[in-house]
């Protein structure tokens, strides 16, 4: 099969963040295998100009598309379902990329060919929660591309600089701070909300021996080769070695496997295990097993898959309407949950006597 052309939707690219991070890096790589990635989102900010700037179209109105695409890789299910309404003839894989966001729930819909978790909790949320069969789930392990993630120099025997890798970093700095004054450690803090955000983390994470993140930024720190302890706002996990780096990309180094309170003493205990000879094992197998071009591989082979069912399978209009129909009740219902939650709560209870005094309520409407 020759270059597809593949919509790819996400809700923003914007900011730094997981899944925008993700398109960006799928977008530039299947423009340099000869595709034609095009990128579908509501909200188009530095990260979305930056692929503009490296040619590859990112678009906010589905009118500007004038030739449909062969595919459609989505994510996030209300960009997702847009697209298939938009594309009558289009197939689509869908890709789960988190166990809590709302916006990553599973969309069903007849010409979802293939969903996709990252992990294996991701996984569990599409078959457990989102009713998708088993047939058609699939597990595609998140990679780098390790052409800019290079191998750093060997660590220390002990550790002697440390970095906080999270753009929600100081909503738990203080405790990491404090694990590593009590180690002996030099600590430095970067991501988003700290000021101090990584345009390009590669030429910054072999500067530490030793890394606390989660996620992708988690495997970022391993590809180079620094010793890394799991941890963020919802918890603490181990120090990944080379015993358990298996178990723990297959949860995507996350949610599942921050299972303790986020403590110094717990951080101090995870610290003390830093080994520097087994950080390189552990960093020779994510380089073996996490690359981009690998996994790009099995995305493309997916796409075709999916296509090729498409190709058989007969077309069914009242089934799809059923199927947004279905989707729009779910979410008109869901949205109906939150506001109700919003307003018994304080905030809620708050804003509606604002609303009851005249100027006060002309502005809070």
């Amino acid at each position: 099969m020759g270059g597809l052309r593949v919509l790819i939707t996400n809700y923003a690219m914007a900011s730094r963040a997981g899944t925008e991070l993700y398109v960006r890096d799928l977008a530039l790589a299947l423009q340099r295998r000869g595709h034609t990635p095009v990128v579908y989102t509501t909200e188009i900010g530095e990260l979305g100009l930056s692929l503009r700037r490296a040619t590859v179209p990112v678009v906010e109105d589905l009118d500007k598309i004038s030739t449909p695409p062969d595919i459609i890789h989505g994510q996030h299910h209300v960009e997702t379902m847009t697209a298939l309404a938009y594309f009558l003839g289009a197939p689509a894989v869908f890709f789960c990329h988190g166990w809590r966001p709302w916006e990553e729930r599973p969309p069903r819909h007849p010409r979802i060919y293939r969903y996709v978790a990252v992990d294996d909790t991701c996984r569990d949320r599409l078959l457990f929660e989102g009713g998708i069969s088993e047939e058609r789930t699939r597990v595609l392990l998140n990679a780098l591309d390790l052409e800019r993630f290079k191998p750093r120099a060997p660590l220390p025997e002990k550790p002697r600089r440390a970095l906080v890798f999270s753009n929600y970093a100081l909503d738990y700095a203080a405790v990491v701070r404090e694990a590593c004054a009590r180690t002996g450690l030099l600590l430095d803090i970067a991501g988003e909300d700290s000021g101090n955000l990584l345009e390009e983390p590669e030429k910054v994470l072999a500067e530490y021996d030793l890394v606390f993140a989660k996620a992708r930024c988690a495997l970022e720190a391993l590809a180079v080769g620094a010793s890394v302890v799991l941890c963020d706002a919802a918890g603490a996990g181990p120090l990944v070695t080379s015993k358990d780096v298996a178990r723990l990309r297959r949860l995507n180094f996350g949610i599942r496997a921050l299972q303790e309170e986020l403590r110094p003493d717990v951080l101090v205990r995870e610290i003390e295990r830093y080994d520097a000879e087994d950080a390189a094992e552990v960093s020779r197998r994510i380089r073996a097993e996490a690359d981009q071009e690998q996994s790009l591989d099995e995305t493309v082979a997916l796409y075709e898959e999916a296509i090729a069912e498409h190709a058989r399978a007969p077309r069914d209009a009242a089934e799809e309407g059923r199927a947004v129909a279905d989707y729009l009740r779910w979410v008109m219902s869901d949205i109906r949950r939150e506001r109700h939650i919003m307003s018994n709560s304080p905030l809620g209870r708050l804003r509606e006597r604002l609303l009851g005094v005249p100027l006060l309520g002309a502005l809070a409407q």
